[in-house]
């Protein structure tokens, strides 16, 4: 498997994920199920690989589900809402830098207007 810095991996087994997050393997099989949001990619061999993301996932909603004591449900409304502030902020985001661009084009005729 793949490797990034200080040890990090770029891929884990399900295992590997079980032992990372305390769960067992046929909860993150379910929650594959029930989460749109985990979807770990499969090799060729047709085993599970989960990146650092996946695992970020698995254990935020580990955390709605033990620490916040939400349902299957709830986890997963929560999830979708904190997906689309998340896509709100990004849209917003790029929005600012298309304006700033803009900005900065009209600013860069106007020198050349003025040195021509």
């Amino acid at each position: 498997m793949g490797k990034l810095q200080d040890g990090e991996k770029l891929y884990y087994s399900i295992s590997e994920v079980a032992k990372i997050t305390g769960l067992k393997e046929y909860v993150l099989r379910y929650w594959e199920k029930e989460f749109d949001q985990l979807k770990p990619k499969k090799n060729r061999g047709g085993n599970r690989v989960y990146t650092q993301k996946d695992i970020e996932i698995v254990n935020r909603i580990n955390h709605l589900r033990k620490k916040e004591k939400l349902t299957i449900e709830g986890a997963r409304t929560k999830l979708t809402m904190k997906k689309q502030k998340e896509e709100k902020a990004n849209i917003q985001s790029t929005a600012k830098v298309k304006t700033l661009i803009g900005q900065i084009r009209n600013d860069i005729q106007d020198l050349l207007k003025d040195f021509s």
